[in-house]
């Protein structure tokens, strides 16, 4: 079997945090769909829990996926992105029905920032791309906090082989 083709296991984390400049008028429930790779042009779709938009836009949820995939899938994993979707939900009349949501803003965050950042986990506030075509005039876009990390232990054990053959040689 090549090197290409040896399985390893990894995991890919994706930590919700809270989100910032947000102002609402109504009463409605806030949440953030985001979609993760899941390889062959597919994705996988997770929604946090819905918050209530007059809190304090707090989540702290952490979705983990554990892989088993080739040299060949982290590279393709390098390649993707996990998108994230600001969303707001309007005060459903019916019990049991949920209405609708509706983007408030988007944003993108490459793995292949995560897989180069230190220890290969990065917290970090993204700001969100409205979607309407309303953007006030000083008033600052929709941000959220996210972490994500990738742990592949077979990679932080080559890491550490470099670092101290560095240091050696």
């Amino acid at each position: 079997m090549g090197a290409s083709n040896f399985l390893s296991s990894f995991s890919c984390e994706v930590r919700i945090i809270q989100a910032k400049n947000l102002e609402f008028n109504s009463t409605g429930r806030l949440f953030v769909r985001y979609y993760l790779s899941a390889g062959r042009n597919k994705r996988v779709e997770l929604n946090t829990r819905e918050i209530s938009s007059k809190s304090d836009h707090f989540w702290n949820e952490t979705f983990c996926l554990e892989c088993f995939g080739t040299e060949e899938s982290l590279n393709d994993l390098k390649q993707q992105s996990v998108v994230f979707e600001l969303r707001w939900r309007g005060a459903v009349p019916v019990i049991g029905k949920m209405g609708k949501s509706r983007i408030l803003g988007r944003a993108e965050v490459p793995w292949k920032a995560v897989f180069e950042s230190e220890n290969m986990e990065m917290e970090k506030w993204v700001t969100m791309v409205p979607m309407n075509d309303r953007v006030l005039e000083g008033v600052k876009p929709p941000s959220l906090e996210v972490a994500m990390k990738v742990g592949a232990p077979a990679m932080a054990e080559l890491e550490q082989r470099k670092k101290l053959k560095n240091r050696d040689g």
